[in-house]
């Protein structure tokens, strides 16, 4: 038996203790072992839950208890996450993650104290939900020359701009359509504004180009002003408009250019047909030329189920440092403007042109 703990018992953290629940069978034969949700970090109670035995207040009741081999932190933000996170590092348990804004800020950092204290720190579902696009990155295309990465990665904007092309609704009644199904958040402002995409990309871009990149570093611009008539422009021309993460990388130069937008698809890029919730993102490398990932990139579920592979991946490796694809920290780079046609036939949405 393996013990875990989860920190944040909110919509993702109360999602992998379901998956490791419903899928124990599969998860004990992936992992060698069973694996069992010993403690629950939260300052909330949840009468009636199965899992309210297991909530504590006190982080120092899981530090402490030399059975926790894997901690899954949920919380979001940055703190207290970082300070929880480092400390269960510093005592060799693993840490999975699905908090971008922690893997943006602190990300190689807290990769150098796992390897300095003989364990991981796993972040595959801080981009993409449940689309394996981290892992595929640093394990699958670790030979590749990568030079560019295309993402649909905010499901919230996409269901917006697609109700906007499809129903002809205005910024603001999509969005309010949004928050009324969960697809986006009372205060939507790090959605719509773009700062989530620049969080997810920055990520990406440091993983294909081995060098760090900060999410300030990152050309930002959101949705909130795309117009119907915008969409309407783009319809007529055989395009989409999709607010995308944009990444290419020069390997001769030495350079990486990075942008989060509005912009226009072309019929036919793949990422024209990813519509509503869904993400998508379009990898280019040098042997094997374009590969496409598709999946739900939010939801309580698809995001848990990236979580509890990492969990997998770490229980399976005792003692050991899995290897995470950040550089080291210090290994920075500052990107340049696009300077010539982007990836894949797309071009920045104009407004108004």
């Amino acid at each position: 038996m393996i013990d875990i703990a989860i920190l944040g018992f909110g919509t993702v953290g109360s999602g992998v203790a379901e998956v490791l629940d419903a899928q124990r069978e599969r998860v004990r034969q992936a992992a060698g072992d069973d694996i069992r949700v010993k403690y629950i970090l939260d300052i909330r109670d949840f009468p009636g839950s199965p899992y309210a035995d297991r909530v504590v207040r006190d982080m120092n009741v899981i530090l402490e208890d030399p059975d926790v081999k894997a901690v899954c932190e949920t919380m979001g933000g940055k703190e207290p996450a970082f300070a929880f996170t480092r400390a269960a590092l510093e005592r060799g348990k693993s840490v999975c993650t699905s908090n971008k804004e922690l893997v943006d800020a602190f990300g190689p950092e807290l990769v150098q104290t796992a390897g300095a204290h003989g364990c991981s720190y796993l972040f595959e579902a801080s981009v993409g939900g449940g689309i394996p696009i981290l892992r595929t990155l640093r394990d699958s295309c670790r030979h590749e020359e990568l030079t560019s990465v295309v993402g649909i990665l905010n499901g919230t904007c996409n269901y917006i701009l697609t109700k906007m092309d499809r129903e002809g609704m205005d910024f603001a009644d999509a969005l309010r359509q949004a928050q009324e199904n969960g697809f986006a958040e009372r205060s939507p402002d790090a959605d719509v504004q773009g700062h989530d995409t620049a969080r997810k990309l920055a990520i990406l871009a440091s993983l294909i180009s081995g060098r760090r990149v900060r999410y300030e570093q990152v050309p930002c611009e959101g949705i909130t002003e795309v117009s119907p008539e915008d969409l309407l422009r783009a319809r007529k021309t055989g395009r989409a408009v999709k607010l995308l993460g944009i990444c290419g990388r020069d390997p001769a130069a030495g350079t990486l250019s990075v942008m989060a937008a509005p912009c226009l698809v072309p019929q036919d890029n793949p990422l024209y047909g990813v519509n509503d919730v869904f993400n998508g993102i379009l990898v280019h490398g040098n042997c094997v030329g374009d590969l496409m990932f598709y999946g739900r990139g939010a939801g309580k579920l698809p995001t848990a189920s990236a979580v509890a592979a990492d969990v997998v991946e770490c229980v399976k490796n005792p003692g050991r440092t899995v290897e995470a694809g950040l550089p080291a920290p210090g290994a920075e780079i500052t990107p340049v403007p696009f300077t010539g046609p982007l990836p894949g036939g797309i071009e920045r949405l104009r407004r108004g042109a």
